[in-house]
């Protein structure tokens, strides 16, 4: 047994290893070749659809933003955050980036402030480039952590709370991220996805002592499974403490795992707050697909009033996930697509252009714009314009309707 796991072990370590390679290789050149583009309007998550028509089109008012600084030339977002992450002994005295590691914690809590430079790119987490010779993080022209406090329990949910209630209709998003993901990373992944949403509303990320490297692969998947528990905690009071009328729950890659398990020991344990969470969003989730299909789905149908999945044939990474676990993954697309009763399933192949393909739910705009409708207007999949439906033994799903047309 032993000798199968260090394996295994070895096997995960080869194939996220050779993904390492591609991945640099893409992060350099999609750097360099950044030009100006324009970014797509920003419409904000709103009212509630008993406030809403359904049919109603017309972009609400953008929420008021961070002011970009004249001198500073960025804006600063606010995030909330819990994690089990250990903190730093000298916390005060340790870099910002670096004062939660990779290792197993207790759970904290806290607040985080991340620059989004006034020339930000929807879909991008601008970051220092050696092929534009820089050398260090800039706020001006990039996505930076730059200030992480921590808070109590009750003064975190107090705080939460406070910005709950300044948002119109009372939104708040949950944020898990997926392996090899850093603190700083996560901070700055959910300050970019809710400036590039307008999410009015209070943003949270969970983070979970993911290795942040990618051959720490297996150590992230002991890791989350760890964190299932607390993410459970978590998520009760994030539902009764937040005050919030409206709460999506988005996760990602591997991160889907935490999230989902503790959704399904919820329903069973607290049955009073099935149907709390209005959208739960599985983007490209690395779940055994059966399981997901046999002991999943059924949870979250119950927990949230939509579960939404995002997929692809594309991804790389899940291929590499199902590589090392002999069995298709949840976020596969193609013969192996997951259609399921409830679960509403949007084919996302062709729209990321990356070597990974892995990271479309926040880089790639045809999927930020019908998240952003999705969240707006609480619009089901039929009708968000940007979808052509599609046909499959298990039922309908949904692809981007950029991709579907060909060119002529």
């Amino acid at each position: 047994m032993a000798e199968r796991a260090q394996a295994e072990r070895a096997q995960a370590e080869r194939a996220m290893a050779e993904l390492a390679a591609r991945q640099q290789r893409e992060f350099e050149a999609r750097r360099a070749s950044e030009g100006p583009t324009a970014a797509p309007a920003r419409p904000a998550a709103s009212r509630p659809p008993s406030a809403r028509p359904p049919s109603a089109r017309r972009p609400a008012p953008l929420p008021a933003r961070p002011a970009v600084d004249p001198d500073s030339n960025y804006a600063t977002m606010r995030v909330f955050y819990a994690t089990d992450r250990e903190a730093a002994r000298n916390f005060t005295d340790t870099p910002v980036a670096e004062r939660y590691g990779p290792a197993r914690g207790k759970v904290e809590y806290g607040t985080a402030e991340v620059s989004i430079p006034r020339e930000h790119q929807a879909g991008l987490l601008e970051s220092p480039s050696i092929l534009r010779l820089e050398f260090r993080e800039d706020p001006a022209r990039h996505v930076v952590l730059m200030a992480v406090q921590r808070r109590s329990r009750e003064l975190f949910f107090r705080e939460l709370s406070e910005r709950v209630q300044r948002s119109e209709g009372g939104n708040a998003f949950l944020f898990v991220h997926g392996y090899n993901v850093a603190f700083a990373d996560a901070a700055r992944r959910t300050a970019q996805m809710s400036y590039d949403l307008a999410f009015d509303g209070a943003a949270v990320f969970y983070s979970w002592p993911s290795q942040a490297s990618l051959p720490g692969y297996t150590v992230d998947e002991s890791n989350i499974e760890w964190s299932t528990p607390h993410i459970k905690d978590f998520l009760v009071d994030f539902a009764e403490k937040s005050d919030a009328q409206n709460l999506y729950l988005i996760a990602h890659s591997m991160g889907n795992r935490g999230l989902t398990r503790a959704l399904q020991s919820l329903v069973q344990e607290r049955p009073d707050l099935r149907g709390r969470f209005r959208e739960i969003i599985l983007a490209a989730p690395d779940i055994d697909a059966e399981v997901f299909r046999r002991d999943l789905a059924p949870a979250l149908r119950q927990a949230g009033q939509r579960v939404t999945l995002y997929a692809s044939s594309n991804d790389l990474a899940l291929q590499a996930s199902k590589q090392v676990h002999g069995y298709a993954r949840a976020g596969d697309s193609g013969d192996g697509l997951m259609v399921l009763p409830g679960v509403e399933t949007i084919d996302a192949t062709g729209v990321d252009q990356s070597a990974l393909a892995h990271s479309y739910f926040v880089e790639s705009r045809p999927v930020i714009r019908d998240i952003l409708d999705l969240l707006r207007h609480n619009l089901p999949a039929d009708r968000r314009a940007g979808l052509v439906v599609g046909q499959h033994p298990g039922g309908s799903f949904w692809r981007f309707r950029e991709v579907a047309t060909p060119e002529p």
